[in-house]
């Protein structure tokens, strides 16, 4: 198994975050990982994204051309990575942000109002866990397991009261249907 995963967004919404997490989640759980960031004027809110690859091999490229896997958070990078993935791959919309619809029939899209949820439940900053959550239920061979732990150790000491709201944004992602 092997799973090319690209999380795309504006600076700031948490997607070089959320790759990192499920990198080190899965390296708990003895699979071998890559992650590119790619950061620099996108802070300043322009469109950042990273690459994660996630394998039960030794990974030989950390360079993901055709995804398995697209997180979009907003309308640019979904129109920027929409048709790099794979024929029977995964896009993952925050549908709240996103009000057009992927325009492919070939790949299984989830709709997510993620930065609604988030609002709605008092953790505004955390559409990228729930996000994180769904990926987790949809895609085969990426685990739940191992998160809570890698949370607590990503997340800095003098933000630890961040560590329960990053796991019940996780689950809430988990259990939408």
């Amino acid at each position: 198994m092997t799973k090319e995963i690209i999380f795309a967004g504006f600076g700031g919404q948490g997607v070089i975050l959320a790759g990192k997490i499920l990198c080190i989640a899965a390296m708990k759980e003895d699979k071998y990982v890559s992650h590119i960031p790619s950061y620099g004027a996108e802070m300043r809110g322009g469109t950042a994204n990273c690459s994660v690859i996630i394998s039960d091999i030794p990974v030989g490229s950390p360079i993901v051309t055709t995804p398995d896997v697209l997180v979009a958070m907003n309308l640019p990078s979904l129109k920027k990575y929409e048709n790099e993935v794979v024929s029977g791959g995964i896009i993952i919309v925050d549908s709240a942000l996103i009000a057009e619809k992927v325009q492919r029939d070939d790949v299984t899209t989830y709709y997510v109002p993620a930065t609604k949820m988030a609002n709605d439940e008092g953790f505004s900053t955390l559409a990228n866990m729930i996000l994180m959550g769904k990926l987790m239920r949809v895609c085969e061979n990426i685990g739940f397991d191992g998160t809570e732990e890698t949370i607590k150790k990503v997340v800095p000491a003098k933000k630890a009261n961040l560590i329960d709201v990053n796991l019940k944004a996780l689950k809430t992602g988990y259990d939408f249907e």
